[in-house]
């Protein structure tokens, strides 16, 4: 029986993919790397780091340094974030939907803890949430299950008891290899991807899911 729903947040409960595209190309100008649609395709749900460790590989640079690059990137995003970014389209009636099936309710994210307090707050949907976890607090972040590991933990619940609802591959990969649920959300753009096909199932928007998927799928997961 599922006891618990968790969410990913950037590109699936807020629409912040584009700010983090706006805010990588911006920084990574100091040392004249072009993110082009293609790499931003490929590093979509990687945590800040692993995205500058990606482009270092394809072109590397001497200066600035990693630190300084990832703090350029992230202030830039926090700000714009938490300024101008608005939920996706269903996303904050899935919540409350699920909130009312007496599910627990958690986000794991890649991004830093502040800005997953912020972003619920701009959304108003933190008294919704039991947890949110972080994987910069994590040794590996996703593409790796620690973050959904260590969130089911402070949930009290198996992963096996959970469903998790990813929008980037790296994030889909993290909670097929906790042993959850997952449901993937991808961008328009790469919904026909086959690695998508990862999940078990897969959706266009959280909106399909709460006026299509909520007439089958949901209702056997829900019997109580």
């Amino acid at each position: 029986m599922i006891k618990a729903a968790i969410f990913d947040m950037d590109g699936l409960l807020i629409d912040s993919e584009p700010i983090w595209t706006e805010a990588a190309r911006e920084v990574m100008q100091k040392v004249n790397f072009e993110l082009t649609n293609e790499l931003k395709h490929q590093t979509t749900g990687l945590s800040c780091q692993l995205f500058l460790e990606f482009c270092y590989k394809i072109q590397p640079w001497n200066t600035p340094s990693f630190e300084e690059l990832e703090h350029d990137i992230l202030e830039y995003a926090h700000q714009h974030i938490l300024d101008r970014a608005v939920a996706m389209p269903g996303a904050v009636e899935l919540v409350k939907t699920l909130k009312q099936q007496n599910l627990k309710l958690a986000v794991a994210s890649a991004s830093h803890m502040e800005l997953i307090e912020g972003v619920l707050e701009r959304l108003q949907i933190t008294e919704y949430f039991d947890s949110w976890h972080s994987g910069t607090l994590e040794k590996f972040t996703k593409p790796h299950p620690a973050v959904y590991l260590s969130t089911v933990a402070k949930l009290g619940v198996a992963p096996g008891e959970c469903i998790a609802f990813e929008d980037s591959h790296a994030g889909l990969r993290s909670a097929h290899a906790a042993g959850m649920v997952a449901i993937s959300v991808p961008a328009a753009e790469v919904y026909d991807d086959p690695k998508f096909d990862l999940a078990h199932y897969k959706i266009r928007s959280l909106k399909d899911y709460i006026f299509t998927e909520m007439s089958e799928f949901p209702q056997v997961l829900f019997n109580n």
